[in-house]
Parts: structure tokens; C-alpha cells; sequence
């Protein structure tokens, strides 16, 4: 599958007249090292009961449908190719995207409203950092058939595209100038045991999930007494559809599923030290369930701020 996926990558490339193929290799995670043309797929998908284990332990499994995957590609490919080309020393690159040099920050608050950037991965990730810009610009433009000169007209951002645009006519007969088909950090030198890897992974979406209001769970299961004889476990009830409402309330905030499971174990201990019990509709409670553990997400995202983990 990842094989098929990475050639659709060099087809996408060679559409475009750009010569240069990235290698990659399986490492823990998706990057493209400095220094190293290339990019690094995480291992789970090269099996799918790796991959089941990765749902099973983050409820999600990053880049495995066909759409994600070739979005990640095309942005590491974006990194790869500033590498082999070293774009980032170029006046006009500075002048569209700012400072590569610029030390990564751990956090970013994006600002949802900004039109001087590109829309292509989760959270305005283009906002992060300027390299992640443009590996987020360079992904828009090579997405076969993308309308970006209509979809952008009028944005700032716009500009940056035209970049990428005149950088990759300017790259196309020239051989790379750094041309290293080293792994970085791959999955074959990796002597961590998957144990060792979740349980880092975990910790580093880990968030510290204040308290909820005993009052919020009170409304999201009341006490209705005509119903109490068809009652169920709130509790239960929650850690039944805690992967589903993973996914869904992801979907709605670009956050990773496990960050909102973890709202989700908090709402689970505090139903089972209060006893609260489901009285109404499945349905009904799942989607107040939904609205309430986004709109709660998206608050504490809004407070805080963005961890940069691409």
C-alpha cells in the first residue's frame, strides 16, 4: 500500500517536470531530517495490524487513508526538495516565507482568520513555522488539478504560491545539490519496544485536563425518574463509544484523537464517582455528547496553545 502511495508521489512529481525523487524509509513518525532529501513514514503503515495497534492505542492512524497519506507525502516532499535544492538560502524564498533559521517554537496559537497563509493540513499548520510554510504551500501546489490561483485569489497567500511556482520552473533542469540517501532514525536501527513507544507518544500529546463541572454532567445525564427502570452506566455508556466520539470531535477540532480522549477519560472517572446513569435516547446523547466534548476542546485549545508535532 505505502509503496503504491510514494509512486503516486513521484508520478505527481514528474507531472509537474520536477526531476528529483525523495527517498524514504520507515522510521517512528513522519519527517524529512535537515541536511536529507528524503522523508521518514511512520512504521505502522507498513502492516496492517501494526496499523490496528496504533487505533488501538491513539484511536486514529495517521496518513492511513489514501487522502492523508498523499497530503502528508506532499507536504514531507515539500520539505525534501527545500533540502536538496537548499531554497531556504534564496532572497525571494526569505522574502515569501521569512526566516528558515528561526528557532521552532514548541507551541503555535494560529489564528484561524489569516489569509496569508495556505489551508492543508489540520490546524493552520502553515502558521507554525516558516519551513512548515512552505512545505505546506509547495503541498497545495503540487496536489494534481488544484485550482490554487482561483482558490487563493485575493489572499496574501497567493504570493507564496506563485513563489513555489517560479522556485520549481527555476529547479527543474538542475540536479540536486545535496543528494544524501541516508535513514535517518529508521524503524531498522530501532531497538525501542512498542511498549516504550506508546507510552512516549502518549506522553507527548498528554494534556492536563482541569476538572470538569460536575454541573455540565449533571445536564448531559439527568435524573429523569419516568425512565430510571431502562437506565444505564453513564460511564459505561462513554467508554462504549469513547473511539467514535475520538474520531468525530477530531474531525471537528484538527486535534489529535487521543487529546480528546482524554476529555473523554475525565468525563468517564467523574460519571462513575458521581453514579451518573443514561435515561434518554442513545442517539440524542451521543450527539449532545459530541457538541459538548468539542465546543470543550476547542475552548481549551483557544486558551492554550497548538503543539507542533509534524
Amino acid at each position: 500500500m505505502i509503496e503504491r502511495r510514494i509512486g503516486r508521489l513521484w508520478d505527481e512529481l514528474a507531472q509537474k517536470g520536477i526531476r528529483f525523487r525523495p527517498h524514504c524509509w520507515l522510521a517512528e513518525e513522519w519527517f524529512s531530517p535537515d541536511g536529507v532529501p528524503g522523508i521518514a513514514i511512520p512504521f505502522y503503515l507498513a502492516h496492517p495490524r501494526l496499523a490496528r495497534l496504533e487505533e488501538r492505542q491513539m484511536f486514529a492512524i495517521e496518513g492511513w487513508s489514501e487522502t492523508s497519506c498523499m497530503q502528508l507525502l506532499r507536504h514531507e516532499a515539500g520539505h525534501a526538495i527545500d533540502t536538496a535544492y537548499a531554497l531556504h538560502l534564496r532572497d525571494d524564498w526569505r522574502r515569501a516565507f521569512g526566516r528558515w533559521s528561526k528557532r521552532y517554537p514548541e507551541w503555535y496559537k494560529p489564528n484561524p482568520q489569516s489569509r496569508k497563509h495556505v489551508l492543508h493540513l489540520d490546524w493552520w499548520y502553515a502558521q507554525s513555522h516558516p519551513a512548515e510554510d512552505f512545505a505546506e504551500t509547495f503541498a497545495v501546489w503540487l496536489r494534481p488539478s488544484s485550482p490554487w490561483r482561483r482558490q487563493y485569489a485575493g489572499w496574501p497567500a497567493l504570493k507564496k504560491l506563485e513563489c513555489v511556482d517560479g522556485l520549481m520552473d527555476w529547479i527543474a533542469d538542475r540536479k540536486a545539490v545535496r543528494r544524501s540517501r541516508r535513514h535517518i532514525e529508521a524503524i531498522a536501527d530501532n531497538r525501542r519496544t512498542l511498549r516504550d513507544y506508546y507510552r512516549d507518544k502518549r506522553r507527548l500529546y498528554s494534556v492536563n485536563v482541569r476538572r470538569l463541572y460536575d454541573g455540565d454532567l449533571r445536564r448531559l445525564f439527568p435524573d429523569e425518574p419516568a425512565r430510571r427502570r431502562r437506565r444505564r452506566s453513564a460511564a459505561v455508556f462513554l467508554r462504549s463509544h469513547q473511539a467514535e466520539l475520538c474520531r468525530t470531535c477530531a474531525r471537528g477540532t484538527g486535534q489529535s484523537p487521543y487529546v480528546i480522549a482524554q476529555f473523554i477519560q475525565e468525563m468517564i472517572t467523574r460519571c462513575r464517582k458521581m453514579k451518573l446513569m443514561l435515561s434518554r435516547p442513545e442517539a440524542e446523547a451521543r450527539m449532545d455528547l459530541a457538541v459538548f466534548i468539542t465546543a470543550r476542546a476547542l475552548h481549551w485549545l483557544h486558551e492554550g496553545r497548538h503543539r507542533i508535532t509534524v
